[in-house]
């Protein structure tokens, strides 16, 4: 692992009625471990997840793409980006460099791509040949997945299954369990996809609970409500 622990300064949080800094998960967790290469975020909706996802990235230096849009929403929330400033990241062998992929953000960084393609055509080869924005949108973000995992460091994925049949998520589970085989990447990843959370070497840390704790796979809500819905189906079916 190249980040073995994010600690949550309490006594630095500057609010504590705005979010995220009013989650009552982020008030109960002093610290994360991470102790497998492939470590998974779990949980509802709006339970921190994708929030904590980028305050690492943000710590650990990753540049966000798109974040800055330039899109404003109705009401400002002037913390919201600031959990960044109140985490800590431990090291195992010191900082390594690092991808921040987030689905709603991956559009405009293939559109960014495609421009430089055009200055580059050389540049395509790295994503298979092809321009992504020219691909529909989860063979973009497969034919990205393959070229950038294989270059060493630090992913970090939010939801990342968005846009992918349940054939290609098996694709990506299987290049995600090749990658972290390797030993030279470490991924942390929000996601809600019980095909991807189904990877036997991962470690899966519900924001479910009233603190960040460690889950099996068969504890997730994900998995229990999939295998109860197929259960009806199959009763149903009879």
């Amino acid at each position: 692992m190249h980040v073995s622990k994010v600690l949550l300064c309490h006594e630095k949080y500057p609010v504590r009625d705005c979010y995220p800094f009013n989650l009552s998960i982020f008030n109960s967790t002093r610290f994360v471990n991470f102790t497998s290469p492939v470590t998974f975020f779990v949980g509802e909706n709006a339970t921190g997840k994708s929030t904590l996802l980028q305050a690492i990235s943000k710590r650990c230096g990753i540049y966000i793409w798109g974040e800055d849009s330039g899109r404003q929403r109705s009401e400002y929330n002037l913390y919201e980006r600031d959990f960044y400033k109140v985490i800590d990241i431990e090291w195992t062998n010191g900082r390594v460099p690092g991808s921040f992929f987030g689905a709603d953000l991956f559009r405009n960084y293939a559109s960014i791509v495609d421009e430089w393609v055009k200055m580059d055509p050389g540049l395509a080869e790295f994503f298979g040949g092809k321009s992504l924005v020219s691909q529909s949108h989860g063979q973009s973000i497969l034919s990205f997945f393959r070229a950038c995992f294989g270059v060493p460091g630090l992913y970090l994925l939010d939801e990342p299954e968005t846009g992918l049949s349940p054939s290609s998520q098996l694709s990506l589970l299987s290049l995600l369990s090749q990658t972290a085989a390797a030993g030279n990447a470490q991924f942390i990843i929000a996601t809600h996809s019980p095909i991807l959370l189904s990877l036997p070497s991962a470690v899966l840390l519900s924001f479910d609970s009233p603190a960040i704790e460690a889950i099996s796979y068969a504890e997730s809500s994900h998995y229990r409500l999939y295998r109860e819905f197929f259960d009806r189906q199959r009763e149903t079916a009879r």
